[in-house]
């Protein structure tokens, strides 16, 4: 006898419940990835950041405390005049190779100035002067630099600073600086044959979207309730036909033995 699980309805049953669980596992799957996932509004691109730069003096004031979350994909733009005299080197390793990121202060106004990342090079003895004349740059905002393992340096180089910050350049430069640098794309002519430093990478922290997550447990409920329901579904039917069966078996038996004790 055929099983009553392969009848036309039960076919239509098990493929609506095979539908059911695939789209459930995708709304599952789709709403845990949101759920753990930064904020999309941080998540950018750095040429699109570039072309909707915000100036920087509408951003903070020189000498003021920046809040680090504009530190993350922050593109900014800023008009000056670079003061060449005071470009310095700040060593740093780049892929295995030590060399020197080239900063300079862009004069910005009275006493202010912001600092610019020119970028990188493994020479430091021959860097082009930055740019004269005036000019509008674009570029990313990072924050300034940590001393490595707490360690401030007692003595550095002429030319040269142990890392770029604020508070290490207030000794060099006479001007009110703007807190964190801006790091140059490779098309800004200051960045003229220097490595270019690469744009900052979208926060890696990760906060989780408690809507998203409750979600994606209705998902998964759905999906496990739509296969608690084939289950039982199934049990009983099957029950009911081997239940059908028996009762047809014992009628049978019964007029099997009616019919000998009847001859």
């Amino acid at each position: 006898m055929r099983s009553p699980l392969l009848s036309p309805r039960w076919i239509g049953l098990h493929l609506l419940v095979v539908l059911a669980v695939a789209v459930c596992s995708a709304g599952t799957y789709w709403q845990s990835v949101r759920a753990i996932e930064p904020d999309r509004d941080v998540i950018t691109n750095p040429a699109e950041d570039l072309a909707d730069a915000t100036p920087i003096d509408g951003l903070v004031e020189p000498g003021a405390y920046m809040h680090p979350d504009l530190f993350a994909n922050t593109a900014v733009e800023a008009t000056g005049t670079y003061d060449a005299e005071a470009q310095l080197l700040v060593p740093r390793v780049e892929d295995g190779v030590w060399g020197f990121d080239v900063i300079v202060p862009l004069v910005t106004g009275d006493d202010v100035a912001l600092t610019v990342n020119r970028g990188w090079t493994e020479d430091g003895a021959d860097v082009p002067d930055a740019p004269g004349g005036e000019v509008t740059v674009t570029g990313w905002l990072l924050p300034p630099d940590s001393a490595p393992d707490g360690i401030i340096p007692v003595d550095t180089p002429d030319g040269q600073v142990d890392r770029i910050a604020a508070s290490v350049l207030v000794n060099e430069w006479d001007y009110r600086l703007y807190e964190g640098y801006v790091a140059l794309p490779e098309d800004d002519p200051a960045t003229a044959s220097l490595t270019p430093v690469p744009p900052p990478e979208p926060p890696t922290e990760i906060t989780v979207n408690w809507r998203s997550l409750s979600y994606a447990v209705q998902w998964a409920m759905f999906g496990v309730s739509a296969i608690a329901f084939w289950v039982i579904r199934m049990r009983r039917d099957v029950r009911e036909a081997r239940s059908q069966r028996e009762r047809a078996s014992r009628t049978e038996d019964e007029r099997g033995q009616a019919v000998g004790a009847g001859s």
